[in-house]
């Protein structure tokens, strides 16, 4: 270790502590916390963001990082430095007293936003996301580099190598493949019955067999734990402490899938290597990367007939009175059933990459074009109806459906689909390395597991996604695996072809 990374370590160690300490407050706004805790909550939370915000921008340690990268520092070591110093220009751009007044506002924000989308309220939500806006908007023109759109700033947080001009033509190839063929499955005479799936699931059933799907992908009960939320979501601390959340209604394959995609997050976190966990690069190497993996455990893995073969009995008997006579292909093409409908977690596996679409156009919209926060809710509409053909009666199940605007991630949406696109390609690529349906008939979701944890988890930001994809696949992104994925197990399904 150099002298300038050994004299490093103490800030590195300090700012992990405050963002650390952030991340647990969130974590308990969200599950555990009393309604009435959050505004007080939000000024701790203001305050840990501003000791961190300190720390990144001490003079002494842009000196240090100056010095560390004149060295011939090790791979980990180098790869911290090289975060450290992105952070670093990230926040001296930033006023001190602006970065704590949003992230306590962003900490307002999710407390505010649940309360509206219960009341089914955006007016009351409206006000907030106009200065969550304002202030993306001020900061991303403070980092900008020169001639640098706004919203491309936003998207190289959360994908580095994806601007607007690549997924402009990303979603462009769905938009011109996808929408005609979902055309065609939507009017298909292919009938599939799927109404056993809502009823009288039990919250505590559905948490009873929510632990054992998670615990069955690989989640580790000894490292994580999984709570109630609003929204689903996975945090995590360091590699021995993950938390992921569920929610629960009528509908039982919403909970069920929703743990296994946060199950996939979280999975993820816990195949960190101990050297890795703790510091700038002991995370997931993209949002895009984390959402491949979260739903290749959801779609990929979880909606195939071979998963369910050893397990559905486990199903059946947990829920014998809504199950007991519906034998698994039903099942399999129940969970698998397209139909356009208005909430996007809840959304099938083909229209799914839509809905992300919209959300794309609407930031855009938003951060490019001053989009009058207003308009939301009838700009939303408009375009659920233009894409997928329905219309949402109230903002809940519409504009407020998301959390993510009230935390002030704008830019994160496109990670979704990016996110289904890796895991298309990836699992291209395990077919011809192992027989995967074999595998999960089989019950050995750990050979795949595995698989992901050696040629993605394990490396954490020590590469980025494309470099990854590149690695294992032999290829750049390349999204017709998604395309074609799609195209097969549907066309498959209900007799169509492209």
């Amino acid at each position: 270790m150099s002298k300038a990374y050994e004299q490093l370590q103490p800030y590195l160690e300090r700012a992990q502590a405050f963002q650390t300490a952030k991340v647990l407050f969130e974590w308990d706004n969200e599950t555990l916390a009393p309604k009435k805790a959050g505004q007080n909550t939000s000024k701790v939370v203001g305050t840990l963001s501003s000791e961190y915000f300190s720390v990144i921008t001490d003079p002494q340690v842009k000196k240090l990082v100056k010095e560390c990268r004149e060295e011939d520092l090790g791979q980990v070591e180098a790869a911290i430095v090289r975060e450290l110093a992105e952070e670093m220009e990230k926040l001296e751009r930033v006023p001190a007293n602006e970065y704590r007044e949003f992230s306590q506002l962003a900490s307002e924000g999710t407390r505010i936003w649940a309360d509206a989308r219960r009341n089914k309220d955006f007016e009351s939500f409206a006000p907030t996301l106009k200065k969550l806006v304002e202030y993306t908007k001020k900061f991303a023109s403070y980092r900008a580099k020169e001639g640098q759109k706004l919203y491309d700033v936003l998207l190289e947080d959360y994908e580095k190598g994806f601007d607007m001009e690549t997924l402009d033509r990303f979603f462009g190839t769905l938009r011109q493949q996808l929408v005609p063929f979902l055309k065609k499955v939507t009017e298909s005479e292919v009938e599939i019955e799927d109404d056993f799936l809502t009823g009288d699931y039990k919250d505590e059933d559905q948490e009873a067999i929510g632990r054992f799907f998670a615990e069955y992908v690989g989640f580790d009960f000894d490292r994580g734990v999984m709570a109630v939320s609003a929204h689903p979501f996975t945090t995590n601390l360091h590699n021995k402490d993950v938390r992921v959340t569920t929610s629960y209604n009528r509908h039982v394959d919403d909970s069920l899938f929703s743990v296994i995609h946060e199950s996939g997050h979280a999975i993820y976190e816990l195949g960190i290597p101990d050297e890795l966990t703790q510091t700038l690069v002991g995370g997931g190497a993209s949002m895009g990367m984390h959402e491949s993996q979260s739903r290749f455990f959801e779609n990929i893995i979880g909606r195939n007939e071979a998963f369910w073969v050893p397990v559905y009995a486990k199903l059946q008997e947990r829920f014998p009175q809504q199950l007991e006579d519906v034998p698994l292909e039903k099942f399999v093409k129940a969970i698998n059933k397209v139909e356009p409908s208005l909430i996007r977690t809840q959304a099938d596996e083909l229209t799914y990459s839509l809905h992300v679409m919209i959300r794309y156009e609407i930031e855009k919209m938003l951060i490019e074009e001053d989009l009058d926060v207003d308009k939301l809710p009838e700009i939303w509409a408009d375009k659920y109806e233009e894409y997928l053909g329905v219309r949402p009666k109230d903002a809940a199940e519409g504009v407020l459906q998301d959390i993510h605007w009230s935390q002030g991630s704008f830019g994160y949406f496109p990670s979704y689909a990016l996110g289904s696109a890796f895991g298309a390609q990836l699992y291209h690529y395990m077919k011809g390395q192992m027989d995967f349906e074999g595998l999960l008939r089989a019950g050995e979701i750990g050979t795949i597991r595995e698989f992901l944890r050696q040629h993605i988890h394990q490396y954490g930001k020590l590469k980025t996604s494309r470099q990854m994809l590149k690695e294992v696949t032999g290829e750049d992104f390349n999204p017709q695996y998604y395309i074609d994925y799609l195209v097969e197990k549907y066309g498959r399904l209900y007799g169509v072809t492209m």
